[in-house]
């Protein structure tokens, strides 16, 4: 208890607390000490905790009747000039009891909340571990969540403490190992109060569990195992059959290490808030991040991990590079921009991983938000029908495949999505595919140019494919080629959408 409460109970005349239908109060309890034989004492007993109730209100009316009761018999005192003071565990604002009654009282009398210590700050005291350093993030939850819901914030979230367990212990419990982090949980049960218990959330009987617990995922900084540094150089043509270079270290090969693995991860086509959870919480979990500078640049930095950056054309290089590092026990993101999987990092990691030397190297491929569907989604719905994926870089394969492949999906009516369009060095190829599609396609035409979707340069137009101008596009930008369905309006405030239908003529 702070000071200050010890002074308010002194000075009141009518002493509150809630309790459940067995009349035990532990914010009584613990004020136990500060309570005198004058005072007035009104127990604010809950007609329902968990059960189920006949009343005609269901639970929510039960509840919503008591506190209306409850708050009157409150205001009677007021209104009589008593003084008095609400017993809250913890802090009264922080998922308490006592707000039911501040929202109804408040505002009718002069009010004083006095702030208290959270279970949340107590369990950390008693793990005797930071809950969040440097630019880590805390996240509380309500065990009540539904158990999807709690995986996700788990899994992209920092530092977290899950409140109101008790019978949600096991759903708690199963969405910490789906997501990944039941060996980092602990757990606290009474903090600072007799039978006090402390250990890992893995090891405790969920028969066993309190409502009055806590699941505590505490501060990763300075953990043991943690890199010593945060920047790593870049992988390059050092590799060899026998070591793994990076930067001036040399790391020989040899067995696997168990713990490791490579998760291949796409940023979206901008910054975090193009991040699923799931994705978010393999790059808080990485030991090492491993990509293009570009993409690694969108990853918020954290205290301990590698980042080992390189440009856009060592992708075989960077894939062995991450593999080795989970052979050595460590936990690696692999990080594309967009979807992994969308001609970006996941297959040159698939295809590194098939050797046998990485035949037990665990991997995983992260679904992300691709370029095509977020720069549909910023021209409307130009995807809403079938359509084809091409990436018009020439580096790969040759330019009369590509343009075959134009051909066929043009001639099959099919919308086109086409990465890669330009750069400084291919000026060509936009200009040729505009020839090739207007064989098959109306001049009129939608075509989407989307510039830096997400980004801060974001530039979405809607132009007729003849008017297509490859000096207006470069590598930042993605075109969707509309089909012969494909509709393009303008709304009365100016914004132009383009779509096309999801019922197509019969033929």
């Amino acid at each position: 208890m702070t000071v200050r409460a010890v002074e308010a109970i002194a000075e009141a005349d009518v002493v509150a607390y809630h309790s459940a239908r067995h009349g035990r109060s532990i914010a009584r309890s613990i004020a136990a000490g500060q309570l005198r034989p004058d005072h007035i004492e009104e127990a604010l007993v809950y007609p329902v905790t968990t059960e189920s109730t006949d009343h005609p209100g269901g639970y929510r009316g039960a509840l919503e009747e008591f506190y209306a009761e409850a708050a009157a018999r409150l205001a009677a005192h007021l209104d009589a000039g008593r003084t008095v003071a609400v017993l809250a565990e913890g802090d009264p604002l922080f998922y308490g009891s006592y707000m039911h009654m501040h929202k109804r009282l408040a505002h009718r009398y002069p009010t004083e909340v006095i702030p208290g210590v959270t279970s949340v700050s107590a369990a950390a005291a008693r793990l005797g571990t930071p809950l969040s350093e440097a630019e880590e993030a805390l996240t509380v939850l309500p065990g009540t969540l539904p158990e999807e819901e709690l995986t996700a914030r788990l899994a992209s979230s920092d530092a977290v403490a899950v409140m109101k367990l008790g019978r949600t212990f096991p759903k708690v419990r199963r969405a910490l190992e789906r997501s990944g982090r039941l060996a980092e949980a602990r757990y606290v049960e009474r903090a600072t109060m007799d039978g006090e218990r402390t250990g890992r959330v893995a090891d405790v009987d969920p028969d066993s569990v309190p409502y009055f617990s806590v699941a505590v995922l505490p501060s990763k900084v300075g953990k043991p195992g943690a890199a010593l540094d945060n920047e790593g150089d870049a992988p390059g043509n050092g590799m060899t059959s026998g070591e793994v270079v990076s930067g001036s270290e040399v790391v020989p090969r040899g067995d696997v290490v168990p713990g490791g693995e490579v998760v291949v991860v796409g940023t979206g086509p901008a910054g975090p808030l193009w991040l699923t959870p799931e994705t978010r919480g393999a790059l808080a979990t990485a030991d090492d991040l491993v990509g293009y500078t570009t993409y690694l640049d969108r990853v918020p930095a954290r205290d301990g991990q590698r980042r080992h950056g390189s440009d856009n054309r060592v992708e075989a290089e960077r894939a062995e590079f991450a593999l080795e590092l989970a052979r050595r026990g460590r936990r690696v993101a692999v990080v594309s921009g967009g979807d992994p999987g969308v001609f970006a990092m996941a297959t040159a990691v698939l295809e590194a991983a098939d050797q046998e030397a990485y035949a037990d190297v665990p991997v995983r491929v992260l679904p992300g938000v691709t370029a095509a569907n977020a720069a549909a989604a910023k021209a409307g719905a130009p995807l809403g029908h079938d359509y084809a994926t091409l990436s018009l870089s020439d580096r790969l394969k040759p330019w009369e495949v590509i343009a075959e492949r134009l051909r066929a999906a043009a001639a099959a009516d099919l919308v086109l999505a086409l990465y890669n369009p330009g750069s400084r060095s291919r000026t060509w190829q936009v200009g040729k595919a505009r020839e090739v599609l207007l064989e098959h396609r109306a001049p009129d035409t939608p075509v989407v140019l989307a510039r830096d979707v997400g980004g801060h340069g974001e530039r979405v137009r809607i132009v007729p494919l003849a008017e297509l101008d490859p000096a207006q596009v470069d590598m930042r930008t993605l075109l969707i080629v509309g089909s012969s369905q494909t509709r393009a309006s303008r709304r009365p405030d100016g914004t132009e959408y383009v779509w096309t239908p999801r019922r197509y003529p019969e033929v």
